[in-house]
């Protein structure tokens, strides 16, 4: 599939529809690593149970995609030429690029909405940003504190697909062999490097090793004992004396 010319409208789309009634930035942290290797689930732990001593809200962008386009009531909110780009996007594995930004926002606008986020809670970002132009715009809606790299080898990104030790890859129809590989290319190529990106910014780096079987429950354990020892002051309710 060939992403249509018209995909260049979505440039219309303004970032003005973020609502203005959410602080600008919002506090956020990063989920980062190669699909498959368990963000999505350990973000909706974080979300569930909090981190730092606050609310968190869960922004699984690729999971917001897939809603835009399966469900009637959120499609509703998009135009023909967002919900065709959309399709494209997860068809072929593709990243929203600088022009399309603007969608992103509104996505954004949309997610925080719903969530019912105010200015006291923290967004788990989780696939996005995705590339150096990305992380440049969306500091101006998200300050990003730290980030949660989860690590693991392309084999164990197979196995935990194929068992789904997660539970988040039921019914995806993204998951076959082509676009893995095709994902893992353009994480190790444009997305990793992020890391370095926010380092040099002074964002702490919570690291961890995940295995064939490790649970979200368990990577949130590991998570919450490195932030921890090393909390990002800027978010935690009661910094440490």
């Amino acid at each position: 599939m060939t992403l249509p010319s018209s995909f260049g409208k979505l440039r219309n789309v303004k970032a003005s529809s973020f609502d203005t009634a959410y602080p600008h930035p919002s506090d956020s942290i990063l989920l980062l690593g190669p699909t498959g290797v368990g963000k999505s689930p350990l973000g909706d732990v974080i979300s569930r149970v909090g981190l730092f001593g606050r609310r968190c809200h869960h922004l699984d962008f690729g999971s917001e995609l897939r809603g835009v386009v399966s469900d009637v009531g959120r499609s509703a909110c998009y135009t023909r030429d967002e919900l065709d780009f959309i399709h494209g996007v997860l068809e072929q594995g593709l990243l929203l690029e600088n022009e399309h930004f603007p969608l992103a926002v509104k996505i954004f606008s949309l997610f925080l909405n719903r969530s019912g986020f105010t200015k006291e809670d923290i967004l788990v970002l989780n696939g996005i940003p995705r590339h150096a132009g990305q992380a440049r715009d969306i500091a101006t809606i998200a300050k990003i504190h730290a980030l949660c790299v989860l690590d693991c080898s392309a084999d164990v990104v197979q196995s935990r697909i194929l068992s789904n030790v997660g539970g988040d890859r039921t019914e995806r129809e993204d998951d076959n062999s082509g676009l893995i590989e095709k994902k893992l290319s353009i994480f190790r190529e444009r997305t990793a490097p992020l890391i370095e990106h926010y380092e040099q910014q002074g964002s702490p780096v919570y690291r961890i090793s995940v295995t064939e079987s490790m649970t979200p429950a368990d990577a949130y354990r590991r998570l919450s004992s490195l932030a921890a020892a090393h909390p990002p002051v800027s978010l935690v309710a009661e910094p440490p004396q």
